[in-house]
């Protein structure tokens, strides 16, 4: 018995990853789910593969993290996994392997100005 996996027009098997998203409380809210959810992202898994599910499956969410017409990271929004703040990578660098195996999560975080 033979199986085939689903191709794209590109040729190679189309591949998916099953992402942790951990989102703060006010979009959380605004998408009315839990502290985390869980989300199928093409691969390679980066920043941007990771928003464009997000979004997808929760378009209430548009614009609320990136801006529609430059699809930059709004200013008080930062991203975060391993422990490391990934906000000024770029969005095409691959995601670390523990996010991509679903070991430890994806977090969009609001950042707060002052003191």
């Amino acid at each position: 018995m033979t199986t085939t996996e689903p191709t794209d027009a590109a040729g190679p098997p189309a591949t998916a990853a099953r992402v942790r998203v951990k989102l703060p409380t006010h979009l959380r809210t605004l998408a009315r789910t839990g502290s985390e959810v869980h989300l199928e992202v093409a691969t390679p898994v980066t920043v941007r593969a990771v928003l464009d599910a997000l979004e997808t499956t929760y378009p209430v969410l548009r614009g609320t993290i990136r801006d529609h017409g430059t699809g930059r990271r709004r200013a008080f929004v930062r991203f975060y996994a391993c422990g490391r703040d990934l906000s000024h990578d770029p969005v095409d660098d691959p995601l670390p392997e523990a996010v991509v195996r679903g070991d430890e999560p994806f977090a969009v975080v609001g950042a707060m100005a002052g003191g």
